[in-house]
């Protein structure tokens, strides 16, 4: 498993810090929130509309603004070049509202890449589930969100929660999954056929982030 450590320019304040052998990378802004907690990236990469003072100490790629992708997607287009199957997102969601969109989206093609992914948002979690199961320990707790990301999501199992489904069909036009509850018995979420994308709270990814 290799880790990519990426952190854009939306707020954060790094409730996750990289760990040693992550390949950490900055996109555009996010040089910010590391180099605040003393953290040089293996690369800096973007534009550069949102970082003005660009430092002398990384290595950097830069990118025309009149491109085709995001910052953060080509930040993860290079990391999955690299050998990364993992991701963990920071400084991705809750800045500009199309841009946490776009990354919604980069969150579904990673899983669907075969890629884990997990973007962080507060004390919240987002994660992609494509074709697979992601399981949850009896110690999750609070709500937890789960969207269809394709047009439709179809054999969707939501066993353990409070509202449970079997083999549900879920459609981008409905939130049927929103604030569904754990319940204190292991959980977990199935999907057949499509993409999911799930938001929960943090800590009931630790099994990810915390290893």
């Amino acid at each position: 498993m290799k880790r990519c450590f990426l952190v854009g320019a939306a707020p954060t304040a790094l409730p996750v810090l990289p760990k040693p052998g992550d390949f950490v990378i900055a996109a555009d802004g996010g040089y910010r929130a590391l180099a605040a907690h003393g953290i040089v990236p293996d690369l800096l990469l973007g534009d550069f509309d949102s970082l003005h003072d660009i430092p002398n100490n990384v290595p950097i790629e830069r990118h025309p603004v009149e491109k085709d992708d995001t910052d953060s997607a080509l930040a993860v287009r290079l990391a999955l070049k690299q050998g990364c199957d993992t991701f963990l997102l920071d400084g991705c969601l809750g800045g500009q509202l199309d841009h946490t969109l776009a990354n919604l989206s980069l969150l579904a093609y990673l899983a669907e890449q075969g890629a884990t992914a997990y973007a962080l948002d507060g004390d919240n979690a987002v994660t992609a589930l494509h074709n697979s199961t992601l399981r949850f320990p009896a110690s999750a707790v609070g709500r937890i969100s789960v969207f269809s990301h394709s047009d439709t999501a179809s054999g969707v199992t939501l066993h353990g929660l409070y509202y449970p489904l079997h083999e549900a069909t879920l459609t981008r036009q409905v939130a049927l999954g929103v604030s569904n509850e754990f319940t204190g018995a292991p959980a977990y979420v199935h999907v057949a056929q499509g993409t999911l994308v799930i938001v929960s709270k943090r800590k009931n990814y630790a099994f990810f982030l915390d290893p």
